[in-house]
């Protein structure tokens, strides 16, 4: 069954004049933040800042984000092959973080067992 109202629906990012609209300062705070990843004039190309921001997209699943910077990762000249490889990236990188999490649930299981 498809829904009517999709929550991840790319036309829904003209809603963000509408936020900009109800809360100005803080818009206007986050469009500076956005500067991070808009700005040409860092250490790390745009190019590259837009790979980032596709990981961080697929690690967060933000489907708004992976959106954006996906195309505007294409219009920086990021190839699709680049993108593939990033998708594996991420993936790896959320792996480790299970096994870091797996680590530390060892630790308070044996912390656990010298309480009892």
């Amino acid at each position: 069954m498809t829904s009517a109202h999709p929550y991840h629906d790319p036309a829904d990012l003209h809603r963000a004049k509408q936020l900009g609209r109800l809360a100005p300062g803080e818009f206007a705070a986050w469009q500076a933040f956005q500067q991070v990843i808009d700005r040409e004039d860092g250490a790390v190309p745009r190019r590259t800042r837009e790979l980032v921001a596709i990981a961080v997209a697929l690690t967060t699943q933000c489907s708004y984000c992976l959106d954006v910077h996906t195309a505007a990762a294409r219009r920086h000249g990021v190839s699709a092959e680049e993108i593939a490889e990033v998708v594996f990236v991420a993936g790896a990188v959320r792996a480790g973080g299970t096994l870091a999490h797996g680590l530390q649930a060892m630790k308070l299981y044996e912390a656990a067992v010298a309480v009892l």
